[in-house]
């Protein structure tokens, strides 16, 4: 699933790549995706892009009053395409859920640059809104704060953190919480804290939150300079060749060589070091455990 990072990294290219370019066609695919139809997707043709934005896991395409916003959801993707296909593109079963197509630039191109919206797979989660304010969509309404910009301070992130009787996985992916942290950069931030992903967020130590805030900050801010400058098309592979923890079940820590485990879930995984973080001790993974009585 693209998190902070990603999004944050796809807002900058689409920043040096749309602004200032005027869209000629959009093309609709999936009408699942398709969350808002007031105003419809076609009131974008003729108007010009003026900014990009992210809001937690949310990207936003300005154009004027409007916004296109795109939550990718997990299998969902924007490809920059130097010549799209004049054809309309037909609906069907392929991943192919948005297309946009921009009018001619004078020295840039013929009228075939664009970008694609696509969803993998057979769980179609991929949502895209055009909405005259992004606050209208509840997704973006009940975010919290954003954490590297700035809004989240040692202090307050101590205080979010104080009244949580729930796991810390489990407060760091949430997205009224903290917005734009998932399930792979959660893994990596308490990797890097030395935390166990089960213990209590209310239960850490004045020591344990300063050390999990910097963790937080270090992670994601390194992980958006990985991905700077980087085609679209190398992001993904970017942000899996990055991670330490996160899908690495099986292989060694890169800090102390332990094996890293893994918790299931009826849904996602968790990746951990138990000598980095649970003083050597595994985490019980119920699934496992249902399976063996």
């Amino acid at each position: 699933m693209p998190e902070l990072p990603e999004v944050e990294s796809l807002t900058q290219f689409l920043a040096e790549h749309l602004v200032g370019r005027t869209v000629d066609r959009v093309f609709p695919v999936s009408v699942a995706a398709l969350k808002t139809y007031d105003p419809p997707l076609t009131e974008l043709e003729g108007r010009t892009f003026d900014g990009t934005a992210r809001h937690g896991k949310f990207l936003d395409l300005r154009s004027g009053e409007l916004h296109l916003v795109i939550h990718l959801a997990r299998a969902g993707w924007v490809r920059w395409s130097e010549s799209l296909s004049a054809d309309q593109p037909r609906p069907g079963k392929g991943p192919l859920a948005l297309r946009v197509r921009l009018a001619p630039a004078a020295g840039v191109d013929s009228g075939t640059q664009g970008f694609d919206v696509t969803e993998a797979g057979t769980q179609k989660h991929l949502a895209i809104y055009l909405v005259r304010d992004p606050q209208e969509i509840p997704g973006i309404a009940r975010l919290g704060p954003d954490p590297l910009t700035g809004a989240v301070t040692q202090e307050s992130f101590a205080a979010l953190l104080g009244g949580e009787r729930r796991q810390i996985k489990g407060v760091l992916r949430d997205q009224s919480v903290l917005a734009g942290i998932g399930n792979a950069y959660s893994d990596e931030i308490l990797h890097a804290a030395r935390l166990s992903p089960f213990k209590l967020a209310a239960n850490l130590s004045e020591e344990e939150v300063a050390g999990l805030y910097a963790a937080m900050h270090t992670t994601l801010a390194e992980a958006v300079e990985r991905a700077r400058g980087l085609p679209l098309r190398e992001l993904k592979a970017e942000k899996k060749s990055g991670l330490r923890v996160h899908g690495r079940a099986g292989q060694p820590c890169p800090v102390c060589g332990d094996t890293i485990r893994e918790v299931s879930f009826a849904d996602s995984a968790l990746q951990y070091c138990p000598t980095c973080q649970t003083g050597g001790k595994p985490l019980a993974d119920r699934r496992l455990s249902r399976l063996l009585k």
